[in-house]
């Protein structure tokens, strides 16, 4: 799945142009690489996005193409 996808999936940036300007801008990293919106993830890789001067780092733990709102969550687990 793509990076600014899963980000919009998983609730974690409300909307999918946010996260791709995020991504474009540098704020984000996958496995302590920057990285571009296309960017596939998998299961178990870290996702770290920094938000102004917090970083919130999670733990890819699903991979769903629709979720619901009170699922959103099962999506990743919080690291930092």
């Amino acid at each position: 799945m793509r990076l600014d996808k899963f980000l919009k999936n998983a609730r974690i940036i409300k909307r999918r142009p946010v996260a791709k300007e995020a991504c474009e801008k540098g704020r984000v990293l996958v496995n302590d690489k920057e990285a571009k919106p296309g960017t596939e993830l998998e299961i178990g890789d870290e996702v770290e996005v920094r938000f102004g001067n917090r970083t919130f780092k999670v733990k890819v733990q699903g991979l769903e193409e629709h979720v619901k709102k009170e699922e959103a969550e099962n999506l990743y687990e919080v690291i930092e």
